[in-house]
């Protein structure tokens, strides 16, 4: 599984119908609403045999009344082996 973030910005007053919307679908392993330029940040494992960018655009971004996103993907930031 690959994990990404994404960054979610409403349209003014949708934020909680969008997360509900969201929260139905069962793609986010964690969902928050945050302060600053967006509204919601979810954490998404994107199964390795799909694209990132199709997963995200089909299962996500056509909800109604998603603004704009940003998607962060993820790296390890430690490397454990000797290879």
């Amino acid at each position: 599984m690959k994990c990404v973030f994404v960054q979610i910005r409403c349209k003014p007053g949708k934020t909680y119908d969008v997360a509900r919307e969201i929260y139905l679908r069962e793609i986010v392993s964690e969902m928050y609403s945050t302060s600053g330029d967006y509204d919601l940040i979810a954490k998404i494992y994107v199964p390795e045999d799909q694209d990132i960018g199709v997963f995200i655009n089909k299962g996500l971004l056509d909800i109604p009344n998603i603004d704009r996103s940003l998607t962060t993907i993820t790296f390890k930031a430690l490397h454990t082996g000797d290879s």
